[in-house]
């Protein structure tokens, strides 16, 4: 078949998932732009997806499998809304369909980017502001509840109930998922932060996916930032994705994992290392401090070790004590521990993770807290703790090479 290349289902089914991982976001944002109705736009293009792993095997891939997906998606919207609305409403709603498909036809691959409007469509403020990122995360950047609902601490069900009630609420309230007036956006702005900020925090830890998806969160909180040229948040969290982006190189060699201590800073990206202070000195002189200006700076002062040859914890601590009483995050508070251990002892360090773990279930089931309780109690010589905290930290993680280093401290605690 013309413009067509054969290629086997793995071939379909691995072409299904970047697509899913680099455009499902652009394509829901287009897809609900007009209609408003976000599950049926996620309901569209999950039979989109369900559709191409059974033609492209027998077809071959598209050269543009988006704007194939894309196509197929509008015509289940087109079905849907017939089976659905009366006459007179079908109407309507096929008019608002039938502008989006004379927007972006199949024969153009450039399909118009409408995430950041639909980032700020969901941050309205009709919608619980405890939702924003969440809802932000699910439809503009294609996460699961279950991968939502671990980066918050919550369970998935939970998660899942209120994304659900997010997005009936959009369609009940008729909430129009365009780019706010000016006047509106600075009040949405923080959830689209929290948003990009999960995103890339996502891609972060992944080993698979990561660089794509950080990129993207970095390209988002740009466009952002250039929007909002004295948002001190935005330029703060440009920095900090950054200064983190600036050490992949580092973070793995030959496979291995390589915590931040023992990485080669030679091996760090002195480019964006200096992107990051360019764009933290900018934040700093508008005269606002808020909570991704302080993360930024905790990772300029790691950053710094490649002029100095030591890392300052005790300015690192003086900053996530500013930061506690900004953010209360058991995220925060664990890592605000790991640096009270550096700075005043491992007892000390361990009496903080005590006093954050009383009474908060959700720490139960996050491994970078029994990481991090497992490295305090190696070092205070609890050797059997240890052990048995690596053992939980090891069940949580999810990164083979993160799980092997992991077996490898645990190995070093002569306790069995």
């Amino acid at each position: 078949m013309p413009g067509l290349n054969n290629q086997d289902g793995d071939d379909s089914r691995a072409t299904a998932a970047v697509v899913a991982r680099q455009s499902y976001g652009r394509l829901v944002a287009f897809l609900s732009a007009r209609t408003r109705d976000v599950a049926a736009a996620e309901d569209a293009l999950s039979e989109a997806f369900a559709a191409a792993l059974t033609v492209w095997p027998e077809t071959g891939i598209p050269l543009k499998p988006e704007a194939w997906l894309l196509t197929v998606a509008k015509r289940k919207q087109i079905d849907q809304n017939r089976r659905q609305a009366s006459d007179d409403g079908a109407h309507l709603q096929l008019g608002m369909i039938a502008e989006i498909m004379a927007q972006a036809r199949p024969n153009d691959p450039a399909i118009s980017d409408e995430r950041l409007a639909l980032m700020f469509a969901c941050a309205h403020p009709a919608i619980d502001q405890r939702l924003h990122a969440p809802l932000i995360l699910q439809t503009v950047l294609g996460f699961d509840a279950a991968t939502i609902a671990s980066a918050f601490l919550v369970s998935p069900a939970t998660m899942a109930q209120r994304l659900v009630r997010a997005k009936a609420k959009i369609k009940l309230a008729g909430i129009s998922l365009r780019l706010p007036d000016r006047d509106e956006l600075p009040l949405r702005l923080d959830g689209v932060l929290q948003a990009i900020y999960a995103a890339y925090a996502r891609g972060w830890s992944d080993p698979g996916g990561g660089p794509e998806l950080a990129t993207e969160a970095i390209w988002l909180c740009s466009l952002v930032a250039d929007f909002f040229p004295k948002s001190a948040e935005a330029l703060g969290l440009l920095a900090l994705m950054l200064h983190g982006e600036a050490r992949r190189p580092a973070r793995r060699s030959g496979g291995v994992y390589v915590p931040l201590s023992e990485q080669d800073t030679g091996a760090w990206q002195s480019d964006m290392i200096e992107q990051a202070e360019e764009h933290l000195w900018r934040a700093g002189r508008l005269g606002t401090i808020g909570r991704f200006q302080i993360e930024a700076a905790i990772q300029s002062v790691h950053a710094a070790r490649r002029n100095t040859g030591r890392t300052d914890w005790a300015a690192i601590l003086q900053f996530y004590d500013v930061l506690a009483t900004m953010v209360a995050s058991p995220v925060v508070a664990v890592n605000r521990a790991v640096a009270i251990g550096e700075v005043h002892g491992s007892s000390h360090g361990l009496a903080a993770l005590d006093q954050i773990a009383r009474g908060n279930k959700s720490l139960a089931d996050y491994q970078p807290y029994w990481a991090a309780r497992a490295e305090l109690l190696a070092r205070d010589g609890r050797d059997a703790e240890a052990a048995d905290a690596f053992d939980r930290a090891i069940g949580l993680e999810c990164d083979p090479a993160l799980r092997s280093y992991l077996r490898a401290r645990r190995t070093r605690c002569p306790c069995d």
